[in-house]
């Protein structure tokens, strides 16, 4: 599990340095062909991590459920992100993994809901979400690559 918490990390420390290169009106900027943004696919893929391994394994998650709601698969931007939640989002980015980390180690970890994922996968276990978290990152990385290019 050591190698896919690093790997989490990695992603977000790239997602970390993105966001303070881009102004509050670029990180809302939904780009034409888009359906949401550079601060939406930040913080979803915060919400997504959590809820693949807290939620699905019955603990509490470290966000609240607002930002799930905002956030979760299937949402979009409904209105602009603050710049009040954008260094929310930027906290939590890493102090999330890192309380993950602290929990595997904790071995909380003990019961999981199986969920199929859209991919045709399926989670048996939080270390399956933490692996399968790292392709949806991968994901979300790409999109947040593509919309630089238009802001």
């Amino acid at each position: 599990m050591n190698a896919t918490l690093e790997l989490t990390r990695t992603s977000r420390l790239i997602l970390s340095q993105i966001l303070p290169n881009y102004t509050l009106a670029q990180l809302n900027k939904i780009p034409p062909g888009y359906s949401n943004n550079l601060i939406w696919n930040i913080a979803h893929v915060i919400v997504v991590q959590q809820m693949l391994v807290y939620g699905l394994s019955g603990l509490p998650m470290k966000i609240s459920n607002e930002m799930v709601e905002k956030y979760k698969k299937g949402s979009k931007p409904e209105q602009d992100a603050t710049q009040e939640e954008v260094d929310y989002i930027q906290r939590l980015l890493l102090t999330t993994i890192d309380q993950t980390a602290i929990d595997i180690e904790n071995d909380i970890f003990k019961t999981f809901k199986e969920y199929p994922t859209s991919t045709g996968f399926t989670l048996k276990n939080a270390q399956d979400a933490m692996s399968f978290n790292n392709f949806h990152e991968g994901i979300h990385l790409g999109v947040i690559f593509s919309i630089r290019k238009f802001i």
